[in-house]
């Protein structure tokens, strides 16, 4: 017996010293000052316990705030309410990290401080050996410690492979052992009290020292700490060391920008690729796979992006002539989150951050700014601190995508409301903006708030000649995740609409379709700084962008040698705001 480490009482609700001793000798009872002193814990397990119920929980409400943005996810969407908001990514990765801490100081704990016993899988034998039952329930117990350690396990291999870029089937297992861990916590605490009452509960806050024998080793809990920390930043270093670079090469001659990427001088620059995941549609995966790179001429960075995407989408919210009057093809336009008939898109993200949450400028939940209006679709915003700054470069099939032009945007710090947007009748977009000037695109209808667009709505043009402007709709049918034929334009310009009337609209028959967008005016200003072409072809998107290294603008990045900048990749297939997503940004280099 003198090898065995003893505490006033075990965690796990390990059998005292005194109870060993009843049961191998009878006529060696406990007296009853002894069973009246409440059970006590090891300082070291108490810590250790606390540290990692915590995190475990951080990471449980945290991960499932982010599964609630799925567009399909009853359960998650039902716990919303007591789920946190904000900036969650760090949050749950932070408590990733404190979980690796916790299990590797604990697997040294445990082994230093002679406390192996406490859980040896033997114990499970007594779950069917004629034995009493607060023995069966210190056998129920330590099965419930391996199932959560087990747990914890296919928590942490599934949530580090989607870190890395993998997805598929990995995401529904990381999603369903966060739900089976929250009914373990409960499992967990009615078990315990099962086996020792309330004082068996209450003994994680009741410290005691361990009791010294040969199998203890000096200083288990700093030994077992210790090597926590440097696990942790073994694995901090080995995630920053391993982040993919996309080093801007310079050239001499500038590829031509024709969405073709078959430029020689796409030859000289080393491409990155990144698996995006958890996005919409995508032939119901949600992940496009995107490969990058860029050079630059001393006077501009041109840079070439191919992605994934199984079909062509041109039909941003377009209308459809009925009996009482023109309609939005749509299933959610008035809140901002039409998943059916739009156009397909892809945004670039830069910023001097490389912190978790697309550079700390992602805000998850229905509310994560108190004090200003509340999002239309409860999913959260986009914004950051008021000296940081996420560059945007954002690509729109429909408008201007295929005319020369990648829209110039960002996200900044969260700006005042409107009277408009303050009333809910407009939508409020937080620190998410566009660059001084303006764009040459505008809405084929007026718009609803929230609610809206059930009936009629008001159209301000009319096609001038509706059969030249179904012609140029190409072969298309009313199935949302059909693809758009190659050459359609989904868009009217200036010239070919007039002003709406009754007596023109009396001319076109119902059933007609037109395009949602209008192309009036001209891009100016800061927003006029991208230019680019695109094609779609073999089921993948190819963009070609231009911009100056250097705009003056306050709302955009430079692009200088010795200055790293951090990018994200999003791609939208025909949806409106649930983009595919990666955490790990890439780093850019700009070559002397």
């Amino acid at each position: 017996m003198a090898d065995i480490v003893h505490t006033r009482d075990d965690l796990s609700g390990a059998t005292t010293r005194s109870e060993k001793v009843s049961r191998e000798s009878p006529s060696a009872q406990p007296t009853a000052k002894r069973r009246d002193v409440p059970p006590r814990s090891d300082v070291g397990t108490i810590f250790l316990h606390w540290a990692t119920a915590i995190a475990f929980l951080v990471s449980l409400f945290t991960g499932i705030r982010i599964a609630a943005d799925a567009l399909y996810a009853p359960v998650s969407q039902w716990l919303t309410p007591i789920l946190p908001q904000g900036e969650i990514w760090t949050w749950h990765f932070m408590a990733g990290l404190t979980l690796f801490f916790c299990a590797s100081a604990y697997a040294v704990y445990i082994t230093r401080g002679g406390l192996a016993p406490r859980n040896a899988l033997k114990k499970l034998k007594l779950m069917v050996m004629p034995a009493g039952r607060r023995m069966k329930f210190e056998a129920l117990n330590v099965g419930l410690h391996w199932f959560i350690y087990a747990l914890i396990v296919v928590m942490t291999v599934t949530g580090v492979l989607l870190y890395l870029g993998h997805g598929g089937w990995l995401v529904q297992v990381h999603s369903y052992t966060a739900f089976v861990g929250l009914i373990y916590i409960f499992v967990h605490v009615v078990t315990h009290y099962l086996y020792g009452g309330w004082w068996q509960l209450f003994r994680l806050f009741r410290p005691a020292k361990l009791v010294v024998t040969r199998a203890v080793r000096p200083r288990p809990l700093l030994i077992g700490s210790s090597v926590g920390v440097v696990v942790v930043t073994g694995i901090a270093f080995a995630d920053w060391g391993t982040r993919d670079t996309m080093t801007v090469v310079r050239v001499n001659e500038a590829p031509k920008l024709d969405g073709l990427l078959d430029d020689p001088v796409w030859r000289r620059a080393r491409p990155v690729f990144v698996r995006t995941q958890q996005g919409n549609a995508l032939d119901g995966t949600g992940e496009s796979l995107v490969e990058a790179r860029a050079v630059h001429d001393g006077t501009k960075i041109f840079m070439a992006v191919r992605w994934s995407d199984p079909t062509r989408s041109m039909r941003r919210v377009p209308l459809i002539k009925r009996a009482d009057g023109w309609h939005l093809l749509h299933d959610h336009a008035d809140t901002a989150d039409v998943n059916t008939f739009y156009e397909d898109k892809l945004a670039i993200g830069f910023s001097r951050s490389p912190a978790f949450g697309n550079g700390d400028s992602t805000h998850l939940g229905a509310n994560p700014l108190p004090d200003k209006p509340k999002p239309f679709h409860a999913r959260g915003y986009h914004f950051t601190a008021e000296d940081s700054l996420m560059d945007v470069w954002q690509w729109k099939a429909s408008r201007g995508g295929h005319l020369g032009y990648v829209d110039d945007q960002y996200f900044g710090a969260p700006r005042d409301a409107t009277p408009a947007e303050a009333a809910g009748q407009a939508r409020y977009q937080a620190g998410y903006w566009n660059d001084p000037g303006r764009a040459f695109y505008v809405y084929n209808y007026k718009g609803e708030p929230p609610g809206g667009y059930r009936g009629p709505v008001t159209v301000p043009k009319l096609p001038k000649d509706w059969k030249a402007t179904l012609a140029a709709l190409g072969k298309f049918d009313l199935n949302p995740d059909s693809s758009d034929e190659e050459g359609s334009r989904w868009w009217m310009t200036e010239d070919e609409v007039v002003d709406y009337s009754p007596e023109f609209d009396a001319q076109i028959p119902v059933g007609t379709v037109m395009p949602g967008v209008l192309i009036v005016g001209k891009y100016e200003g800061d927003r006029a700084d991208l230019r680019g072409a695109a094609k779609w072809r073999d089921g993948h998107w190819h963009l070609e962008v231009s911009r100056n290294l250097r705009t003056g603008s306050k709302f955009d990045h430079d692009f200088v040698p010795g200055r790293d900048i951090y990018a994200w990749f999003n791609v939208f297939d025909h949806t409106q705001t649930r983009h595919t997503r990666h955490v790990r940004p890439v780093r850019i280099v700009v070559q002397e």
